[in-house]
């Protein structure tokens, strides 16, 4: 018997950012480094995605120099469930800076999150973020 799926699950193969693409097709391209994120939605979703798989390399080499740590401490407890972008500012091909506002589910609560990214050397990295709510 197949379990049934609620609205928030996502199938196994599915993208942990949300989108209908599987996560090899979608962020695991910008993971692997064969493409860089076009806009800074997109960086935002692949940044969600690298905490979910615990992708310490790509979310240091997708941080501003400026605000970048130096490691990722992640929560061993945490389990992420969902990301929902609430809004976005600028961060398109034709701005050097963006904003985008998020929540991002986990097991237990969620986090809320207006996060702001800057062009470097062309490429969008995520400069620093306010937490709301």
């Amino acid at each position: 018997m197949t379990p049934k799926r609620t609205s928030r699950q996502q199938p196994a193969s599915a993208c942990p950012c949300g989108l209908a693409e599987t996560y090899e097709k979608c962020c695991g391209r910008f993971h692997r480094g064969e493409a860089a994120a076009p806009t800074a939605e997109t960086l935002m979703r692949s940044r969600y995605s690298a905490f979910v798989k615990r992708d310490e390399p790509y979310l240091l080499r997708t941080w501003h120099p400026r605000s970048r740590p130096a490691r990722v401490d992640f929560d061993p407890g945490m389990r992420w469930t969902g990301l929902e972008i609430l809004a976005t500012t600028g961060g398109s091909a034709f701005h050097t800076t963006g904003t985008v506002t998020f929540r991002a589910s986990f097991r237990g609560g969620s986090l809320h999150e207006r996060s702001r990214f800057e062009r470097v050397g062309g490429a969008w990295v995520y400069l620093d973020g306010e937490f709301l709510d």
